[in-house]
């Protein structure tokens, strides 16, 4: 494996590794929505009653609370590996749009030098003569 070759290789881990960290990023942001705050209110409602209106001891209270706890980290959880999954790829298009950006750029400033090169080259040519 050449040099170029093991550069680039470490390049692209590099830019996986931001790509997954950002995409890690906006996802334990967004993991956290109105569904899921609605949905542990209403655990909370349901051990307010339970506790308050049917004088229900600690051992149906506390069973039902950590029920709706899991389920509210499960579902959590859950889109926060779906919401992973898809920023995750949004990043790696986003990422390629940019490398073909760089690359069409890099080709087209080259064309433009070899296209100005030749023209000062036949202009010099042209002054000699």
């Amino acid at each position: 494996m050449s040099e170029e070759e093991k550069t680039d290789k470490i390049i692209s881990q590099e830019m996986e590794q931001e790509v997954a960290a950002a995409a890690k990023d906006k996802a334990r942001s967004a993991r956290w929505d109105l569904n899921i705050a609605i949905f542990l209110f209403a655990v909370l409602i349901l051990i307010i009653i339970l506790v308050t209106y049917t004088k229900a001891g600690p051992e149906i209270v506390a069973p039902v609370a950590a029920v709706g706890l899991s389920m509210v980290w499960l579902t959590g959880w859950r889109k926060g590996k779906q919401l992973y999954n898809r920023f995750y790829r949004e990043e790696l298009l986003k990422l390629e749009r940019e490398q073909k950006k760089a690359v069409r750029e890099t080709i087209e400033d080259k064309i433009e030098e070899t296209i100005e090169e030749q023209v000062q080259k036949a202009l010099r040519e042209r002054w000699r003569s």
